[in-house]
């Protein structure tokens, strides 16, 4: 197994984590390894793209038109 040595952490962060750990009821060095474990495998984001291609089918892109009720478009910002 691999070992990580961080160097230079303030020193209240150093704190904030032995009270996280404390808290859990774990050493600092076993919720460091469970902090940047969950950090660290969280699922990537999808790209629009993928998100896009996830949608169902609801109809067809005629449902989606515009309609104009007249030739002249609509005056928003009198």
């Amino acid at each position: 197994m691999a070992n990580l040595l961080v160097r230079g952490l303030d020193e209240s962060l150093v704190q904030s984590l032995r009270e996280q750990a404390a808290a859990h009821g774990r050493s600092a060095e076993a919720e460091h390894r469970e902090i940047l474990a969950q950090a660290l495998s969280r699922p990537k984001k999808r790209s629009f793209t993928e998100v896009l291609a996830s949608m169902p089918n609801v109809g067809e892109d005629a449902d989606f038109e515009r309609v104009q009720s007249s030739s002249e478009a609509p005056r928003v910002f009198d």
